[in-house]
């Protein structure tokens, strides 16, 4: 008898088989779901708005808790736009029944991406949710979501929401999962398998660059570093206002808050007086190194001040400041790498440049423009055209804010932008999508398309609809009795297994039981 030997055993990760298992099981909710027509997907993306809306103040509250990041009544805001908002915004959209081109005889199929793996941050953690999971599905696509490990509780609980509901409304069951517990292995594992179709990622450049390495397609987006133009022809009491108001928003959390202010020298000192009146507090000589200090130590900026209150990061800088300050406010000379103040700062820390002319304002906002946040966003406040289209022409972003706070500017909510949680950066940004993230991303068109020749008629389509509105029971993923439920709303009763999936389980299980005995005779 020869000598048997065996490969070492390969233990995989923990986790990496539960990772298939939600990939198996996405996958199979959304080949059904890419069935349904609009009236049904209408009625789910009615039923997880709502209720992600309800819920909305108790999910911004417990995010607040949970990171220890921004300001309870502005998550709130953007809870409700991500939800019922975009809601609103895209009703009467349609991402599913075929768009009939008589006049150059085409027909274009919505065809669904198919199974969504989405990274959240932490920093906007239920509103990134929420919006990724309503743009999964009004464009019938199921999703998986990793939340940031520091606001995963929240998360979960926000995405069972939403699951329960659009299962209630009639999804399929499985159409929305989440990652109860994020772990390197298991989003390695989900992020590079094979059967996800898409990778959305929101949050840092190496999660970004992770997505865009998975070796799936990839929608990333990249870091801001916002430059914000003041001229002598903006009304410097109302730019005042909304530059205070936009970098304190949420403590200054979202990526499309102000960084740097560039304002023309003749306006300047009267635009730092407004801004003193609106809540802003600027900063002695001897106060701005404890800042830089404080918030960049050792030249990188401290996570620790992330979406804090100006008057806390004060206090850990060793200055006091009136109690009613909203933003701390750091002049500065030159925008150089070598100067902190010049990067993006994701906590209510502004800094300000002047200049002697927009001319020179526009040269500044490019050299803030090449330290960090190219292709993401800026603003200006002006009310000469000639000046806002230099400026628009020269500083390489795909959005600028106009006389408006760029936080809720750039992300739609404050503009007739498309109100995105996720801003594309482009080429400029190595970003494969310009735009902000929305449904129309998710899809791809079909497109039948008829001879040109006027004498072949294309014949017409008009009522012609290949998806259909479920009747019946909601489908429901096929389990084994004792298998471990994985993401699933808690309330949903689960079927067993099916006898033909048991049988097969069984023959497979025989079959190994054979090659092994064949093993031992050898």
């Amino acid at each position: 008898m020869s000598e048997i030997t065996f490969e070492p055993l390969m233990v995989e990760p923990a986790g990496v088989p539960r990772g298939r298992a939600m990939v198996e099981r996405a996958d199979w909710a959304g080949r059904a779901f890419a069935k349904y027509d609009i009236a049904s997907v209408n009625r789910i993306v009615e039923a997880a708005a709502q209720a992600a809306a309800a819920r909305a103040q108790e999910f911004a509250r417990a995010a607040v808790a949970e990171t220890g990041f921004g300001v309870v009544e502005h998550k709130v805001l953007k809870n409700i736009a991500c939800s019922t908002g975009l809601l609103e915004t895209y009703r009467g959209h349609d991402y599913v029944t075929p768009e009939i081109d008589e006049a150059n005889k085409i027909v274009a199929i919505p065809r669904p991406a198919g199974v969504i793996f989405a990274l959240t941050p932490s920093t906007n953690p239920v509103a990134t949710v929420t919006f990724k999971i309503m743009l999964a599905l009004m464009t019938r696509n199921s999703i998986i979501i990793s939340p940031h490990p520091m606001a995963k509780r929240v998360c979960v609980e926000a995405a069972r929401t939403m699951a329960e509901a659009a299962f209630a409304a009639g999804a399929p069951d499985g159409i929305i999962q989440i990652v109860e517990d994020p772990s390197i292995p298991l989003i390695n594992a989900l992020m590079t398998d094979e059967r996800v179709d898409v990778v959305v990622a929101t949050g840092g450049t190496p999660v970004v660059r992770s997505a865009y390495r998975s070796g799936n397609p990839a929608i990333g987006v990249g870091p801001g570093n916002v430059p914000v133009l003041v001229d002598v022809t903006a009304d410097i009491q109302l730019a005042a206002a909304r530059i205070i108001e936009s970098k304190s928003f949420d403590n200054s959390i979202l990526c499309t808050n102000e960084s740097v202010v560039i304002a023309e020298e003749a306006i300047a000192d009267k635009l730092l007086a407004s801004m003193t009146r609106e809540g802003g507090y600027v900063l002695k000589d001897e106060e701005l190194d404890a800042i830089r200090k404080t918030v960049f130590p050792d030249g990188h900026f401290n996570v620790k001040m992330v979406g804090k209150d100006a008057t806390w990061i004060a206090e850990q800088a060793g200055i006091r400041v009136p109690a009613k300050t909203r933003v701390l406010i750091a002049p500065f000379e030159l925008v150089a790498t070598e100067e902190p103040l010049a990067h993006e700062k994701l906590c209510p820390v502004l800094g300000f440049v002047r200049v002697p002319t927009a001319s020179r304002g526009i040269a500044t906002a490019q050299a803030v423009l090449r330290i960090t946040g190219a292709g993401h966003s800026a603003a200006i406040h002006s009310s000469d055209s000639a000046t806002v289209m230099s400026f628009s022409a020269a500083v390489p972003v795909l959005r600028i804010s106009v006389n408006v706070g760029n936080s809720l500017g750039a992300s739609g909510i404050q503009t007739n932008l498309a109100p995105s949680m996720t801003i594309g950066t482009g080429f400029f940004g190595r970003s494969s999508v310009g735009e902000n993230l929305q449904p129309k991303h998710l899809i791809n068109h079909t497109r039948l398309a008829y001879n040109a020749d006027a004498r072949e008629v294309m014949p017409s389509f008009a009522g012609l609809n290949p998806w259909v509105n479920p009747s019946g029971p909601v489908p429901t993923y096929p389990r084994a009795s004792n298998e471990q439920q994985v993401s699933a709303p808690s309330n949903i009763y689960r079927e067993p297994m099916s006898n033909d999936a048991a049988e097969l389980r069984d023959e497979i299980r025989k079959l190994i039981v054979e090659e092994l005995q064949a093993l031992m005779k050898n």
